[in-house]
């Protein structure tokens, strides 16, 4: 690589990154110092129950937005063509299943943690096992998160590591310690603009470089980087549109309907119908960012055509592809270099930043508050510290992930997507199947994470076997080479062929090549299915054994549903109507043309759970 070929950062774009950084850290400073100053639990976790739909949408679109997708699918398209894009098909059931079914049910609920259902509807034991689970999840995908666009970002300009890592990894901390969720989601609506505005124009100067529109669709056509309908049914193959517009839903169901960073900001809106209006708003604003992403992706491929940086070893990975094509394209327009890195590490900041506050949450409502009595002072106190905590545990887990070469790397952004899965089957475990109890519930997750890492770990570590080359010989020492190669090949040989031979004989290698986008869909259904059957063994939960309002009534919904459209008059009846929940008849008052979801079609009482109530005054 020839390191005089580089641009680096010029004063300019270090002032535009500082005041990136000086910005987010502004907004938590501001509503840390106003309002009720983040002096109670229900401000610092939930901004005071009263965010509106839009900065809803916004942070819920950025929360998972993050640097690795920014910096990732571009090079994804560039690669492989536009395939990728049809996982826009998933946003469609991966939102609206969240609106109508997910999010009224925990908000009407009155929870303060997701976790909080998992104790009502099964016991205290599944709840302590679904929050330790998203620990888990959230802290390695911490490390990885802001190491990931660090790392790029210092092979290519010249940044100092960790440098970079310290001041990301300190703002984000300070401002979500000091001004809670509403700080975050307020930098969150920044940070989206200054993501939105960076990709926008690099599009931009990238097109005019190609020559103009027309030019760039030229090349990109006679490429074959325009993909069609990929029909393949074949669930090995990666990417095809089933695996990612019917897989997809599955991910997108874990990460918008029972991830706590998610639920949260539902939770904190000032109505349901807010938080439902919220969830309909992410739709346009994901595939605003799908689009940004792949038309760059599409960009470079007109820049660059087949010659590729990777292959004429400008850079040693595609993650550095997106940001060596900002540096090149933008290296005569000082300041577009800093807009550009500004919007890579402001999709950082808002995804640390939103795993810092949920992290905080799920620990204080879920393992600190029901075993501790304090004052609602000392818990916003010690919710602060905790926040503090995980983000000094997420410069801890950055350095754990330098320790480990790229495939690792590539397996713990894995096991991310692997423990969204059993968490959403144990949800709709719960949540679908009225008859499950919770030693199922529990022998269902511990299922479903086994088959995770099984297939997760086995096919990482099978396609490493199918790639292990023998290394050429060493002239310097033709005995010794001769030697070695010797023994690496018959070594290789054995390892090969026992491990064909294993995986045919147990029926694996198919597993084991099932493409990542299908990983939450099959983790979900082992979770329900092994959780129904051992349900069905112990003795099902009774009708009269489900706490109120934590089952969706499928087929009370399904039949009312039948009946109009037998009758179409039937939408006419009174609203004052009697509904069946869980063998029992409820009456539900719902009022006429109010504008709220949660007097219409309420198939869950509006009374809050009293349990709730004793156990946090949130």
């Amino acid at each position: 690589m020839d390191l005089s070929s580089h641009k680096y950062f010029t004063t300019l774009d270090y002032v535009i990154f500082a005041l990136l950084l000086m910005a987010s850290l502004s907004i938590g400073l501001y509503y840390a110092f106003t309002g009720g100053r983040q002096s109670t639990t229900r401000e610092f976790l939930f901004a005071d129950r009263s965010m509106k739909c839009l900065p809803l949408s916004l942070s819920l679109m950025a929360t998972f937005q993050s640097a690795v997708a920014i910096i990732g699918t571009p090079a994804e398209v560039y690669a492989n063509g536009t395939q990728y894009w049809f996982i826009g098909c998933a946003y469609i059931l991966g939102l609206l299943i969240p609106a109508h079914i997910f999010i009224p049910l925990f908000y009407r609920l009155h929870l303060n943690s997701v976790y909080q259902y998992l104790e009502l509807r099964f016991s205290k034991a599944v709840r302590i096992c679904g929050t330790v689970t998203f620990i888990f999840q959230m802290v390695i995908y911490m490390g990885v998160g802001i190491y990931t666009p660090a790392l790029a970002l210092h092979s290519v300009t010249g940044f100092h590591l960790w440098g970079t890592i310290l001041a990301t990894g300190l703002v984000c901390t300070l401002y979500t310690a000091l001004g809670g969720l509403k700080a975050v989601i307020w930098t969150d609506v920044f940070q989206t603009v200054v993501m939105f505005t960076g990709q926008l124009a690099v599009i931009i100067v990238g097109v005019q470089q190609a020559g103009g529109l027309s030019e760039v669709w030229i090349k990109v056509r006679d490429g074959g980087r325009i993909s069609g309908i990929d029909l393949n049914p074949d669930p090995t193959v990666r990417h095809t549109f089933w695996t990612l517009g019917v897989g997809g839903v599955f991910l997108m169901l874990s990460l918008y309907g029972v991830n706590q960073a998610q639920v949260q900001r539902y939770l904190s809106s000032r109505t349901e119908r807010e938080a439902v209006l919220s969830c309909y708003m992410v739709f346009p604003c994901l595939q605003v960012a799908l689009m940004l992403s792949c038309v760059m992706g599409l960009v470079m491929y007109a820049c660059y055509g087949d010659r590729s940086p990777l292959d004429q070893q400008y850079i040693t990975s595609k993650d550095q592809m997106v940001l060596y094509f900002v540096m090149d394209m933008l290296q005569d327009l000082p300041g577009l270099p800093g807009l550009f890195v500004a919007c890579l590490f402001s999709a950082s900041l808002s995804t640390i930043s939103s795993a810092f506050n949920s992290l905080a949450t799920v620990t204080m409502v879920d393992l600190i508050k029901p075993h501790c009595s304090m004052t609602d002072a000392r818990a916003t106190l010690i919710s602060k510290m905790l926040a503090l905590s995980y983000g000094i545990i997420c410069l801890a887990m950055a350095y754990v992930v330098h320790l480990m070469n790229s495939s690792v790397l590539q397996a713990a952004l894995s096991i991310f997507g692997m423990v969204g899965g059993p968490l959403l089957g144990l949800f709709c475990l719960g949540i679908f199947f009225p008859c499950a109890n919770s030693i199922g519930a529990v022998t269902g997750l511990a299922a479903g994470l086994i088959m995770a890492f099984w297939v997760g770990i086995g096919g990482f570590l099978d396609r490493m076997s199918s790639s292990v080359k023998v290394p050429p010989l060493n002239s310097t020492n033709t005995t010794t080479a001769v030697s070695d190669n010797i023994t690496m090949t018959a070594a290789t040989a054995i390892f090969e062929a026992a491990n064909e031979k294993t995986s045919r004989a147990l029926g694996l290698h198919g597993l084991y090549s099932l493409s990542y986008m299908w990983y939450s869909a099959l983790n979900s259904f082992t979770v329900v299915l092994i959780g129904l059957i051992i349900s069905l063994m112990t003795g099902p939960t009774k009708g009269n054994g489900v706490a109120s309002g934590t089952v969706y009534p499928v087929v009370g919904k399904a039949q009312s549903l039948l009946q109009k459209l037998q009758k179409p008059s039937s939408c006419c009846r009174s609203p004052h109507e009697n509904k069946i929940d869980g063998g029992k008849e409820m009456n539900v008052n719902v009022k006429e043309d109010t504008g709220t979801p949660e007097d219409r079609e309420t198939f869950l009482p509006l009374n809050p759970v009293s349990y709730l109530e004793q156990e946090t005054s949130v």
